[in-house]
């Protein structure tokens, strides 16, 4: 059975250490549907992925994912 996606839904949210990241639910046909969330790592070598920030000091002291999420968005539908 092949399913298809029916929509993407993206926020910020705040991960376990209180940082803002990046959490998506997806639904699919047939009313199945996903959840996932990427918090950032601790490391900071050079095979790890870059972070996307808004780097606005009047939201989470630069570290919100706004910005991002609104960019992706056209993206992901």
């Amino acid at each position: 059975m092949t399913m298809q996606i029916v929509s993407v839904r993206a926020r910020q949210i705040l991960d376990s250490r209180g940082r803002p990241t990046v959490e998506a639910d997806v639904m699919l046909t047939g009313g199945h549907t996903g959840r996932a969330s990427v918090p950032s790592g601790a490391s900071t070598g050079s095979a790890e992925a870059h972070e996307l920030r808004d780097g606005d000091p009047s939201l989470y002291a630069g570290l919100s994912v706004l910005k991002p999420l609104v960019m992706s968005t056209p993206w992901l539908c």
